[in-house]
């Protein structure tokens, strides 16, 4: 009886101490998103020149830019090849990076599975950068406006091609939720302090943007950024 009461008190205890952690994590992202980085950006020397977005599912963000424009075509990084059919009204590439296993297992919520999740937030696995075609319609909800500078838009081109190995985009063969994205190997590997969001969030702060320190959650990363459809 004694060594069951034991396991039980210990079994409390480490319950007790899960929810203690799980509490800290969410109240330091919250109260960092009061405390951002670049509160107080510099004026560009030069008006907004080009357009950005960040893109939020309400869990996940990307990065989101014109496909073509003055400073980049995206298309020669990602080729229209690589993609089973892109609509050719498609204008805006959408650029995201996370954990290898779940992007290629949970193309929809309903295919997440507690054992994969977990998997995600012990880290362990390597990263992906999913990359999708979006066209106007499909940036109705979710999306944030970036008014960059010329030298702002460079930076977060280089951030991008930086989590490429070798600066190269290789596409993971036959990955695909539809017609309009695929997968490529990515440096650096995902876990509960290195999400989806903290990369999106690295790129903004990296270009000045105003951004939480750190951004675990969406919220982290648009809290201070303006709701706008394209």
């Amino acid at each position: 009886m004694m060594i069951i009461k034991r396991w039980l008190l210990r079994l409390a205890f480490t319950l007790l101490g899960f929810v203690l952690a799980v509490g800290l994590y969410v109240l330091v992202a919250c109260a960092l998103v009061l405390w951002p980085a670049h509160a107080k950006p510099k004026l560009p020397a030069e008006a907004p020149a080009l357009e950005a977005w960040v893109l939020s599912n309400g869990v996940h963000t990307d990065l989101v830019f014109p496909a073509r424009s003055a400073a980049i075509d995206w298309h020669q990084l990602f080729p229209l090849a690589d993609f089973r059919a892109v609509p050719p009204d498609a204008e805006f590439i959408a650029i995201g990076w996370g954990d290898r296993e779940f992007y290629l297992h949970t193309p929809t919520w309903a295919d997440l599975t507690a054992s994969r999740a977990f998997g995600a937030l012990a880290g362990g696995n390597r990263a992906l950068m999913h990359v999708t075609y979006l066209q106007r319609g499909q940036m109705r909800r979710g999306a944030y406006k970036l008014p960059l500078s010329q030298a702002q838009y460079a930076q977060l081109v280089d951030y991008v091609r930086a989590a490429l190995p070798s600066g190269r985009a290789t596409p993971i063969a036959g990955a695909h939720y539809d017609n309009q994205d695929a997968f490529y190997e990515a440096e650096g590997g995902y876990n509960l302090f290195e999400t989806c969001n903290t990369w999106t969030g690295r790129g903004l702060r990296s270009a000045g943007v105003t951004v939480s320190r750190w951004t675990p959650f969406d919220f982290n990363v648009t809290w201070h950024l303006q709701p706008t459809q394209p």
